[in-house]
C-alpha cells in the first residue's frame, strides 16, 4: 500500500478546512505534541475542562503549564501559543490563519477513523518539517536508506490504511457537525492527583 493515499487524505482535509497544508498524524495528542516540540514551547495554559492527554503532555515534555477557567466551543488555544486544540471541530473553511490547528479522527469524532489526527498550517516550511518529525525524521517520498536524515523524528505518522478509510468516509460527511463538543462535555480535570 502506498503513501499516496495519505497525501490525498491530507490534501482533502486541508481543502475542507481551508488550510494550505495538512500533515496527517496517528493521533491529535501527537499532533499537539509535535507542534509543542517544533516550536520549543516552555509554558502554556490549558482549560480545566479538556481531554486529559493535553495537560499530560506538559509532564511528558518537561513543559510547565497553568490551568485556566474557560468555556469553549469547537476549539481552544493552548494559551501563550498559536497551537489550537480543535479535536472536536468539523466545519468547512474554519482554519485560522497563522496557527497550528490540530484535529482528531478518534472513534467518537465526526470523521471517525478509530485513531488519527491532522495538523493544519499555512506554512510550507512548517509542513515539511512537521511531516518529517511525524515520520521518524524521514521524508516519505524517498527510501529512508537513501536519506541523510537531519530532523529529529517520532513514529507518529498516519498509516495508508487509515487514510484510505478516511477518504472513503469523507464522501458521505456533511460540511458541518452541528453537535460539536465544548468545555461542557469534559469534566474538570484540574483535581487529578498527578496534576497536584
Amino acid at each position: 500500500m502506498s503513501f499516496e493515499s495519505v497525501k490525498e487524505f491530507e490534501q482533502k482535509i486541508a481543502d475542507f478546512y481551508g488550510a494550505p497544508y495538512g500533515i496527517a498524524i496517528d493521533s491529535c495528542t501527537h499532533a499537539i505534541e509535535l507542534c509543542l516540540r517544533y516550536q520549543d514551547i516552555k509554558h502554556y495554559t490549558v482549560p480545566k475542562r479538556t481531554y486529559i492527554s493535553v495537560p499530560f503532555l506538559a509532564s511528558k515534555l518537561g513543559i510547565t503549564f497553568d490551568w485556566r477557567d474557560e468555556s469553549w466551543q469547537d476549539y481552544y488555544y493552548l494559551g501563550g501559543t498559536n497551537i489550537i486544540d480543535a479535536a472536536v471541530l468539523w466545519k468547512e473553511n474554519s482554519y485560522i490563519s497563522g496557527t497550528f490547528m490540530c484535529i482528531s479522527f478518534q472513534f467518537r469524532k465526526h470523521l471517525s477513523l478509530g485513531r488519527g489526527g491532522i495538523i493544519l498550517t499555512d506554512s510550507k516550511k512548517h509542513a515539511i518539517i512537521l511531516k518529517k518529525m511525524s515520520y521518524d525524521g524521514r521524508s516519505p517520498d524517498i527510501p529512508w536508506r537513501e536519506q541523510n536524515i537531519d530532523t529529529l523524528g517520532y513514529h507518529y505518522y498516519m498509516t495508508p490504511e487509515t487514510a484510505q478509510i478516511g477518504l472513503a468516509k469523507l464522501q458521505t460527511l456533511p460540511d458541518h457537525n452541528d453537535d460539536c463538543a465544548g468545555s461542557y462535555t469534559y469534566p474538570d480535570i484540574s483535581y487529578v492527583k498527578d496534576f497536584k
